[in-house]
C-alpha cells in the first residue's frame, strides 16, 4: 500500500488554511523530496506556543522525507513584521537579536533532525545585512507594485494608525529571503501562519519573475479556541516553550485545564497521536474528557520538555486533583520562619508568594471565594497565617480554579 502523502496528513489533522496551488503542491510533495522553509523572527528570548504549530508542520514534513529550513530572522527582525499589529515594533539591537536566535536553535533541535543536512538552520542576516540599498531597489524593488502591496492585510490594518517606510520594506525582505533560499538550496515552498499570506505570495511571485521558476506557499491555522480566541495566553502572559519562562508544571497545567470543546483540535494539531485515537479521545464526554486532557497535557509536555519533566508534572497535577500532598513539582516559594513573627495575614502570604500584586486584588479574590489554603476556603479577609497551617513545613495555596502554589518554610 502506498504511503500517504504528507499533504493528506496535514489536511486531515486540520493544519492547512490556504495554498497557492493546491493540486500542484500535493503532487510535488508526493513525488519528490521538497525543500521548504518557515521563518522565525527572534523578537523574544523564547519561542511560544503560537510557533509550535509551525514546528509541528516542519516535523510532519521531515518525517515524510522532506527537508525543512528554519530561517532565523536576524535581518528581518532589524525592521519588524507589521503583520497583526496595531503599532510599530520597538527596534532591537543586533546583540539582543543574536542572543534570542541562539535560544530558538535549542528548541528546534528538540524536534528536527539536523544530521547530514536533513534540516537546515539559516540566518537571513547573512544576505540581508550586506545588501546595497540602491542595488536592491533596482534588482528587487522594481518587481513590486506599491498599489498591490497596499491591498495586503498586513499593511491595510496599519494604514489608519500609520505605517512607517521602515516596515513597508518588510514584504520585500521576506520575498528576497524566499528568492535567496530558492537560489542557494533549491527551496520551492514557504509555509507560515495566516498572517504571512501576502508575504509568501510576494516571494513566490518574485521567484517566478526573476528565475522563471515555480514556487509555492501554504499557510496554517492559528491556534485558537472554539470561540475564536488565540490560545496560549496565561495570567503571566504567553505560554513559552522555554522552561525558565514557563515551568513544565505550568505548561502541563495549561493543557490539563483547557475547555472540553478544544481537546480534539489540540490533540490533532499538537500531538502525533494517530487520528483514530484523536477521534476517540476527542469524542469522550462528561468527566471522561478529563482523561483526554491528561493525555494531551502529557504528550505535548513530553515533546517540549522531555519524558522526565512530563511525568513529574503529571504526578504533581494528579496529587492535587486527588487532594494528595505530593506537591514537589508545583511552582513554589520559600519564606523565612521570621515571617510569622508579626502574625501575618493571608493577604500578606499571597503577596509573599507573588500570587497577587496588591492588597485590593487579594481582598477581591477572597470575597469571590477564590483562595484556598490547603483544603480550607478562605472567607475572612483578616485570617492570620500560623505555623500550624504548614504540614511538614509546606502549605498549598489554590488561587482561582487552576493556579496551585506551594509555600515552604525555610
Amino acid at each position: 500500500m502506498m504511503e500517504r502523502n504528507v499533504f493528506d496528513v496535514l489536511m486531515e489533522r486540520g493544519f492547512i488554511e490556504q495554498c497557492t496551488h493546491e493540486e500542484e503542491i500535493k503532487e510535488l510533495l508526493g513525488k519528490e523530496k521538497v525543500t521548504f522553509y518557515i521563518g522565525f523572527d527572534p523578537t523574544a528570548d523564547s519561542l511560544h506556543i503560537g510557533h509550535y504549530i509551525q514546528i509541528m508542520v516542519m516535523t510532519h514534513m521531515q518525517r515524510h522525507g522532506h527537508r525543512p529550513i528554519a530561517i532565523i530572522g536576524g535581518g528581518t527582525t532589524m525592521v519588524g513584521d507589521p503583520s497583526d499589529r496595531t503599532g510599530m515594533r520597538s527596534l532591537m539591537t543586533k546583540e539582543t537579536i543574536q542572543s534570542n536566535a541562539e535560544k530558538f536553535k535549542v528548541i528546534f533541535k528538540k524536534f528536527l533532525d539536523f544530521n547530514e543536512g536533513k534540516a537546515l538552520m539559516v540566518d537571513n542576516a547573512d544576505w540581508l545585512l550586506t545588501l546595497n540599498y540602491v542595488d536592491f531597489l533596482r534588482e528587487i524593488g522594481v518587481h513590486f507594485s506599491v498599489n498591490r502591496m497596499l491591498t495586503a492585510e498586513c499593511y491595510k490594518n496599519r494604514m489608519e494608525k500609520g505605517l512607517t517606510f521602515l516596515e513597508f520594506n518588510y514584504m520585500l525582505m521576506q520575498a528576497y529571503d524566499f528568492y535567496m533560499l530558492h537560489k542557494l538550496y533549491d527551496c520551492k515552498m514557504q509555509f507560515g501562519g495566516n498572517d504571512q499570506w501576502s508575504n509568501i505570495i510576494a516571494g513566490a511571485d518574485l521567484i517566478r519573475r526573476k528565475d522563471s521558476a515555480s514556487a509555492y506557499g501554504m499557510t496554517f491555522t492559528l491556534l485558537t479556541t472554539s470561540e475564536g480566541k488565540k490560545m496560549g495566553k496565561t495570567e503571566k502572559g504567553a505560554l513559552w516553550l522555554d522552561p525558565l519562562k514557563t515551568s513544565p508544571y505550568e505548561f502541563y497545567q495549561y493543557w490539563r485545564n483547557i475547555d472540553d470543546a478544544d481537546v480534539k483540535k489540540c490533540l490533532s494539531l499538537l500531538t502525533f497521536l494517530p487520528m483514530e485515537e484523536v477521534e476517540k479521545l476527542g469524542n469522550l464526554e462528561g468527566s471522561e474528557i478529563n482523561h483526554s486532557k491528561e493525555v494531551l497535557a502529557y504528550e505535548i509536555t513530553q515533546m517540549v520538555h522531555g519524558t522526565e519533566e512530563a511525568q513529574k508534572a503529571q504526578e504533581a497535577a494528579r496529587a492535587i486533583f486527588s487532594k494528595g500532598t505530593d506537591s514537589e513539582n508545583m511552582p513554589s516559594t520559600e519564606i523565612d520562619s521570621a515571617f510569622f513573627d508579626d502574625g501575618p495575614t493571608i493577604i500578606e502570604l499571597l503577596k509573599a508568594a507573588n500570587l497577587i500584586s496588591s492588597n485590593s486584588e487579594g481582598r477581591r479574590l477572597i470575597q469571590q471565594g477564590g483562595i484556598t489554603l490547603n483544603d480550607e476556603k478562605i472567607i475572612d479577609l483578616g485570617r492570620l497565617v500560623l505555623p500550624t497551617d504548614f504540614i511538614e513545613q509546606k502549605a498549598i495555596i489554590k488561587k482561582g480554579k487552576k493556579i496551585y502554589h506551594r509555600v515552604m518554610i525555610k
